[in-house]
């Protein structure tokens, strides 16, 4: 791997030679993943003289301009992007698909715990009020964890209100403080640690996510694009997920 990533800076930069100047990447997703592919993409930039932008969030917010710019699109699991795939058919080349890093549930509460909430049984308790994503890379997301230790139909009672994305549940979150617990994925931890606290999840009753990307049909930088995947596979672009919450 470290290999083939030299090789490939090394044409790249020979290429920038040629051209004089370097093209925009545009990298396209949903915000979930968004914190670590930007640090990526700042440090790759400052490596190769490639400027990458990254236009993250809700769908809706960007696929008008994906459709007409994007070189590469992640999702925020494998399938969200299958699900992405299908419903903007011949955007995406599935030929250069690829997974990154998977990245786990947990349990977000409130800061310091008051409802002092340590497992997902906890969450079955009376008067325990759940905010839940039923969508955007986490759909379902709770039923899988529940599933695995019978907690199914006590979880459920407690889910105040879903939502379709992290985004609008976030703002929610921030908004109303009589939620007490936010099922979501570690790596949210990380972008709200000043409006919560990380309950875990052992790795024995966890589920986990994959985070895919994939260079799109529209792009003219097939070899830059791949630079950048290879670039976030390499051991820095995996600290630098490992820095947001992935493993």
């Amino acid at each position: 791997m470290k290999v083939r990533y030299f090789i490939l800076v090394i044409l790249i930069s020979f290429s920038s030679i040629l051209k004089a100047q370097t093209d925009t990447l545009y990298v396209y997703g949903p915000g979930g993943p968004a914190a670590a592919i930007e640090e990526c993409a700042k440090i790759f930039s400052s490596k190769t003289s490639i400027p990458v932008k990254v236009k993250a969030g809700p769908e809706v917010e960007w696929i008008q301009g994906a459709k007409q710019n994007a070189d590469l699109i992640f999702g925020g699991s494998e399938y969200m992007l299958t699900q992405f795939t299908m419903q903007h058919e011949g955007l995406i080349d599935t030929a250069t698909r690829t997974e990154l890093y998977k990245r786990g549930a947990a349990i977000l509460v409130r800061p310091n715990n008051p409802k002092n909430i340590t497992s997902l049984k906890d969450l079955t308790k009376g008067g325990i009020r759940i905010l839940d994503v039923n969508g955007a890379g986490q759909l379902g997301m709770w039923e899988d964890l529940a599933g695995r230790q019978n907690l199914i139909g006590g979880i459920q009672k407690n889910i105040y209100k879903s939502f379709p994305n992290t985004a609008m549940a976030i703002k929610a979150w921030k908004e109303d403080n009589t939620y007490d617990a936010f099922i979501s994925y570690t790596s949210w931890y990380f972008r709200l640690k000043d409006v919560s606290t990380l309950v875990t999840i052992p790795t024995r009753n966890t589920v986990y996510r994959g985070t895919p990307i994939a260079i799109t049909t529209v792009t003219i930088q097939n070899s830059e694009a791949q630079l950048f995947i290879e670039f976030m596979l390499s051991k820095e672009g995996h600290a630098i997920f490992k820095k947001w919450g992935w493993e």
